[in-house]
């Protein structure tokens, strides 16, 4: 285990980069047999403990539960609690305890989508990335590499907490009608394309494809179509000496000034502005 120095401790809450989140506390505790924590006044951080073999118990306040293997969760602070291993197959268990600004939001969203203990399918690329975050810690107390430990040490987190959403962004089936379309826009962003031209495309009736376009990412048929079509835009002016009028044309407006009204829109300057930006 590593325990932080109380001058670390209070270097990260003050860093700009890491006073969001901050590791205080990091360890590995393979198949500790007799361990047994209680804490009565709680931990002045939260603790993230995942369960990668054997057995144990956690409680918090009157609420107790069991933890097998694949199992994952966190503590809030100052909260009566108690955890121990199963004394015939004590666990293996890599934890955390962390604090930051956003700590407390970080941990309501775990209760939201998680609450209790929860079973996540086992990943070495977290363990590997665990393994990382306590090799930085362990290694010197350098400025650059304790904001790199804590980012990552948030991301290890998360990576937990939104298991599911991570899963559905990266190994849903493509198929998915969403995607598709999504597919399809960024295929066309040089076509005038209409909503109900789009909606034709699919063989759905528009009110139902927009409303599932608008629900899955948070944007019109159109509206997104235009996003894409704009950042489409900003790779142009910042890769090529295509003119505004061509860049335009090139993105399906015929209209430039129109063009340049809708780029404002999205991204807060003038096409012209926003090239000068980006080579000064």
């Amino acid at each position: 285990m590593i325990v932080l120095p109380e001058k670390v401790r209070k270097w990260s809450k003050k860093n700009s980069v890491t006073r969001n989140f901050y590791v205080t506390d990091i360890g590995l505790y393979p198949k500790a047999h007799r361990h047994l924590r209680k804490r009565k006044k709680g931990a002045s951080e939260f603790i993230f403990i995942y369960c990668t073999e054997g057995e144990g118990w956690l409680k918090i306040e009157d609420t107790k539960c069991q933890v097998l293997p694949n199992h994952f969760f966190i503590i809030p602070k100052n909260t009566e609690h108690s955890y121990g291993a199963s004394e015939n197959t004590p666990w293996s268990i890599y934890w955390i305890h962390f604090d930051g600004l956003v700590a407390e939001n970080l941990y309501t969203r775990y209760y939201s989508i998680c609450n209790w203990c929860n079973v996540i399918p086992f990943s070495n690329e977290r363990v590997q990335l665990f393994n990382q975050i306590y090799e930085i810690f362990k290694s010197n107390y350098i400025a650059p590499q304790m904001e790199y430990g804590n980012i990552l040490g948030l991301n290890f987190i998360s990576s937990f907490i939104f298991n599911e959403i991570d899963q559905t962004v990266n190994f849903h089936n493509k198929n998915n009608l969403v995607d598709t379309i999504v597919d399809f826009l960024i295929e066309n962003l040089d076509k005038p394309l209409k909503s109900n031209e789009i909606a034709e495309e699919f063989n759905f009736s528009p009110s139902y494809l927009f409303a599932l376009f608008k629900k899955s990412t948070g944007y019109s048929l159109i509206q997104f179509f235009n996003l894409k079509k704009v950042q489409k835009a900003c790779e142009y002016l910042n890769y090529t000496e295509l003119s505004i009028k061509e860049i335009s044309h090139r993105v399906g407006f015929q209209d430039p000034l129109y063009f340049s009204r809708l780029f404002k829109k999205y991204m807060g300057s003038s096409p012209r502005s926003y090239k000068k930006d980006q080579h000064n």
